[in-house]
């Protein structure tokens, strides 16, 4: 359990350093939850972490009654992320890097700190949850899921986001998913 739990908050930390150094100062999104918790974040100026937690608490009362290992397993994944993403906010702004660059840095980061907590049966909740149940309904690769969830949330984003940041976002959540896999 304690391997566990230092990986979730190792795990988190490259999340939250990757959110927050290399995507937000460009207006960069990644798919999934993040991604929602990103686009909230830049219209309202809300907490991203926060937003994310919100966002999740109606598929972690589904996967209480129908998905409870999912439920123990993803939990800490989500609190601990969310926190470090909104703990680590103040360091936004200490690298500056060009847009290509940080898309490409943020998403070897976010998908190092993802991967290492799939890797420990656990993530950061949201979509992926939602992914698994729709594939347990459908039959559908849940791989496949998160893909076109992640380009729907790009595509919703992009009314929030300049054209140049659109376009770089998806080098973020190309780069998350090959990462992730690694």
């Amino acid at each position: 359990m304690l391997k566990k739990i230092t990986i979730i908050i190792i795990g988190s930390m490259f999340l939250a350093i990757g959110i927050n150094v290399f995507l937000v100062p460009h207006h960069l999104l990644d798919g999934g939850i993040i991604g929602i918790g990103l686009i909230v974040k830049y219209i309202w100026h809300v907490k991203a972490g926060l937003t994310i937690i919100l966002l999740s608490v109606p598929l972690y009362i589904i996967a209480w009654f129908y998905y409870r290992s999912f439920f123990y397993n993803s939990l800490h994944g989500l609190l601990f992320s969310s926190l470090m993403i909104d703990i680590f906010s103040d360091l936004r702004g200490v690298i500056t890097l060009n847009p290509i660059m940080s898309s490409v840095i943020g998403g070897v980061f976010v998908g190092i700190g993802i991967g290492m907590m799939l890797r420990e049966e656990t993530s950061t909740g949201g979509t992926d949850l939602l992914a698994q149940f729709i594939a347990r309904m459908t039959n559908w690769n849940v791989g496949i899921i998160i893909f076109m969830m992640d380009a729907i949330i790009i595509a919703i984003g992009s009314f929030v986001i300049d054209s140049t940041s659109f376009l770089y976002s998806f080098i973020v959540v190309t780069v998350v998913g090959i990462v992730t896999t690694v």
